[in-house]
């Protein structure tokens, strides 16, 4: 019966996968980012995957949870989340979230995120980071042990197909002293450089929108960049997202010169507040997914009118469940729904596009790095067609670990002598301009 499925063993496995010189207004990414791939075994050997954020700060949550969850049941993902508050707050006595479920879980402990994209880092976005992984995992596990894929665990999909939205970056064709894995890509620095791998994207995946990745040069040349895609794919929907670099005068302004290209211009600017005014004074919809990554930031964003388009993320939200709650939040109040991604592996890409195929507003393609990354840790890597995936059908997620990739990735963890096990793309840009430091917001 299925009350008596219960985790037998759980195993966190950190690696650190290969990453190209990603530019952003924080920094560069570094040469390997960190990544946790969870698994948990069932009594009658069934195996489930999920995957993470892998900086030292999740690992320390994820180490206490995993010592708890056997004897859990695997059915049991509202469980999951009171036991990940309860081992959280014995982790992290001063940092522990508060039980209100109009919390931030901000405290004197909480800073701003290592990365810089995502704000402040507060214990509770930790732990709902951690959580995540689990409860792919479980679901994962349940799949397999019903014969079914988790789109059906979580009420069945309404797409077959889930569309993706290249991501274009500024970059450097390599990164410095060699560091790093080498790929053909090339510098893009310019706009020229930026339509020609928008133009590789469409070739070899198939992509028909764009993403750009911001907030890197002064807001002119990143307007000329648009501009520049605009011409080469006419009506091409088109994003730009400078991770709130802007001001507010900046934002409208810019805003006003694409607003006949952008579908949506994301985090131009650093503040709920800010996009509240930024929103009254621009005809182009806002996107976030830095301003709202917790239920308890929506009431506000909500009211305010902060925002007209959200961009989940399962890692962020907590999970499947609890994206797409989200997903219902945003059709009652009428705000459009998309997808946000960070340097991933395959396994975190299986799980988007399952829970994308349930939800019946996905209004816009959803983003993802996967295409940037050449290393995995599943036997099959996923195949964009047409710039969009087909919905696995097998059971649980439908990918399966190669243990050998995961041994050789966890190795190269083990082999870092701490430089790299935390993602910081401030300290990665130091490495070519010693002097550099994150810049303070709006930095334009």
């Amino acid at each position: 019966m299925l009350r008596e499925l219960r985790v037998s063993e759980v195993r966190l496995t950190p690696v650190l996968v290969a990453d190209p010189p990603l530019l952003n207004v924080q920094g560069v990414h570094q040469p390997y980012t960190p990544r946790l791939i969870v698994e948990v075994s069932t009594a009658d050997g069934v195996d489930g995957v999920g995957e993470t954020y892998g900086d030292a700060a999740y690992l320390e949550l994820a180490a206490p949870l995993a010592d708890a969850l056997p004897g859990h049941p695997v059915t049991d993902v509202n469980g999951l989340h009171q036991l990940a508050e309860v081992v959280c707050r014995a982790a992290d006595p001063a940092g522990a979230d508060s039980t209100d479920p109009g919390s931030t879980g901000s405290t004197a402990a909480d800073s701003v995120d290592a990365a810089g994209l995502r704000g402040v880092r507060t214990s509770e976005k930790l732990r709902l980071s951690v959580v995540s992984a689990f409860e792919v995992a479980l679901l994962d596990a349940l799949g397999k042990s019903l014969d079914l894929p988790v789109h059906a665990l979580l009420g069945g999909k309404v797409r077959s197909t889930v569309e993706y939205s290249a991501y274009l970056f500024y970059r450097w064709a390599a990164h410095p002293d060699g560091a790093g894995e080498p790929d053909d890509w090339g510098a893009a620095l310019d706009p020229a450089g930026v339509v020609a791998q928008a133009r590789r994207f469409a070739r070899d995946h198939g992509f028909s929108s764009f993403k750009l990745k911001g907030g890197v040069f002064p807001p002119d040349e990143e307007v000329a960049a648009v501009r520049a895609l605009a011409a080469a794919f006419p009506g091409a929907p088109l994003r730009l997202d400078p991770n709130g670099a802007w001001s507010v005068e900046t934002s409208v302004r810019v805003a006003d010169e694409l607003r006949d290209v952008l579908e949506y211009l994301e985090d131009p600017t650093s503040t709920t507040a800010h996009m509240a005014e930024v929103a009254a004074r621009t005809s182009v919809p806002l996107a976030t997914n830095m301003c709202v990554t917790t239920f308890a930031e929506l009431p506000e964003a909500l009211e305010r009118g902060a925002t007209q388009v959200l961009l989940s993320d399962h890692h962020y939200w907590g999970g499947l469940h609890n994206t797409r709650e989200l997903a219902g939040i945003c059709r009652v109040h009428g705000v459009g729904l998309s997808m946000h991604s960070n340097t991933h592996l395959g396994i975190s890409l299986a799980a988007m596009t399952h829970v994308a195929a349930v939800v019946p507003n996905l209004d816009y393609a959803c983003d993802s790095h996967y295409p940037w990354q050449t290393e995995d840790v599943i036997t099959e890597r996923h195949v964009f067609e047409g710039g969009a995936l087909q919905v696995d059908e097998r059971p649980g997620l439908g990918v399966e670990l190669d243990r050998g990739k995961l041994r050789a990735l966890h190795q190269r963890w083990l082999d870092d002598d701490g430089a790299l096990r935390d993602r910081d793309d401030a300290r990665a840009m130091r490495v070519t301009d010693p002097s550099w430091t994150a810049p303070t917001v709006p930095r334009w």
